[in-house]
């Protein structure tokens, strides 16, 4: 599996569109807002890498509303985010 951190300047008036229609693209898992130089982060996991020109350039870079983007593939990971618990922190079962 191969992790790309796609960094996503986007136009202040369509952010919230933008974000629901790169978190729908098959290999985007997660979109974030930030705050600071770029306006989303999105985790792209793709099996190829040819398939990261598909869903960055191909796909992202053509949402309505995508002024420009920036890509870093990631070479290791060194820690497991377990989302599950993070989020479950304080919440009863």
């Amino acid at each position: 599996m191969i992790t790309a951190i796609a960094l996503v300047d986007a136009d202040v008036a369509r952010i919230p569109e933008v974000c629901e229609e790169v978190a729908a693209i098959d290999g985007v898992t997660e979109v974030y807002s930030v705050t600071g130089d770029t306006d989303l982060v999105a985790m792209v996991r793709v099996r190829r890498h040819e398939d990261l020109a598909e869903v960055i350039a191909d796909r992202i870079g053509k949402v309505p509303g995508v002024v420009g983007t920036r890509t870093y593939i990631a070479f290791r990971t060194y820690s497991e985010h377990d989302l599950a618990q993070a989020f479950s922190i304080g919440a009863e079962d």
